[in-house]
């Protein structure tokens, strides 16, 4: 039985791996459809976010399953218990990223943000991108390193969330009601997914060293 748990507890892992590894797709599709005006590719975003859901779906029915049959204690069950929390992030991940791709695809043939922010969302975006590459290999391999590259890197997106709120406020933004709309939407979605991986990257690093990191994200979201 302990080996079968065991199996159990590798097919988790995979299918963590596996749904991360269709959300860091989704996410480079959808900055690439965001700055390219590329309706094909957002649509391809927002058609397969349904598949990023199924198998968080089915990844939560094997946890669920694990904990009926197995009934882990300890760090086992807190293995499982973090699994369910992963597997949600990564859902709203997705999520994250198809809103993206709805944006441009709702705004073609027009970009979605003023001239004067592109550069900005560019970099946002590559961030995301690399910040959820480290993440699947945060998942693949355990290595801690790929968590505090995360977080570092969640720093730098919110200082680029900052930015576009610090210019669609200033007086000298010329920008419409709907271009204002637009950029503050996109940069929550942009600063929402990297949250989320920093997360995930705190669950895992408490589950190699049994440190809970004080959640820096939730005490900046309730201060602002």
């Amino acid at each position: 039985m302990r080996d079968v748990f065991q199996q159990e507890l590798h097919e988790v892992q995979e299918r963590l791996v596996e749904i991360a590894e269709l959300v860091a797709a989704s996410m480079k599709n959808a900055t690439t459809a965001f700055g390219d005006v590329n309706v094909e590719l957002a649509e391809q975003v927002i058609e397969e976010d349904a598949r990023i859901d199924e198998l968080a779906l089915s990844l939560d029915e094997l946890a669920i399953q694990i904990l009926a049959r197995q009934q882990p204690v300890a760090r086992d069950l807190r293995i499982v218990v973090s699994a369910l929390r992963m597997s949600a992030s990564l859902e709203r991940m997705g999520d994250m990223a198809e809103h993206i791709a709805q944006l441009a695809r709702y705004r073609f043939p027009e970009r979605v943000v003023a001239k004067g922010l592109r550069g900005t969302f560019r970099k946002m975006g590559e961030l995301d991108v690399e910040i959820v590459g480290k993440l699947v290999e945060l998942l693949r391999t355990q290595n801690l390193t790929f968590a505090e590259e995360i977080r570092d890197i969640d720093d730098k997106i919110d200082e680029l969330h900052v930015s576009v709120f610090d210019k669609v406020l200033s007086e000298k933004w010329s920008g419409s009601i709907g271009d204002t709309v637009d950029a503050t939407l996109a940069s929550r979605y942009h600063e929402r997914f990297a949250d989320h991986a920093v997360s995930i990257a705190r669950k895992v690093k408490y589950l190699s060293t049994g440190e809970w990191a004080p959640d820096i994200s939730a005490t900046k979201k309730s201060a602002e």
